[in-house]
C-alpha cells in the first residue's frame, strides 16, 4: 500500500482526511476561522503503520471570492456608458 498523508483533529484518533504522499485538504471551514497550531496534526499512514502524529502550523481560513457579476448590460452614453448588473 503507498504512503499517504492524513489529518486529524486534535485529540482525535479517526481521521477526518486522506491525502495524498505529499498533501492533504483539510476543508469545511467558515471563512475567517483561525486554527491555532496543533488544532489539526497530520501523520504518514502506510498500510497498517503510522508516523507520530505533527502539528500543523496555524492559519487563517481566506474569505471566498465575491460571485462574478451577472446579467452585466451597457446602454451607451453620450461620453461613454452605463454599466448595470444584477
Amino acid at each position: 500500500m503507498a504512503k499517504v498523508l492524513n489529518a486529524y483533529q486534535k485529540g482525535n484518533e479517526t481521521a477526518i482526511a486522506t491525502g495524498d504522499a505529499t498533501s492533504v485538504a483539510i476543508t469545511g471551514l467558515a471563512a475567517g476561522t483561525v486554527v491555532a497550531t496543533g488544532d489539526y496534526q497530520v501523520a504518514y499512514v502506510d498500510g497498517n503503520q503510522m508516523s507520530d502524529k505533527v502539528d500543523v502550523p496555524g492559519f487563517t481560513v481566506l474569505a471566498a471570492n465575491p460571485a462574478d457579476p451577472q446579467n452585466v448590460k451597457a446602454a451607451a452614453a453620450t461620453d461613454g456608458a452605463n454599466v448595470t448588473a444584477g
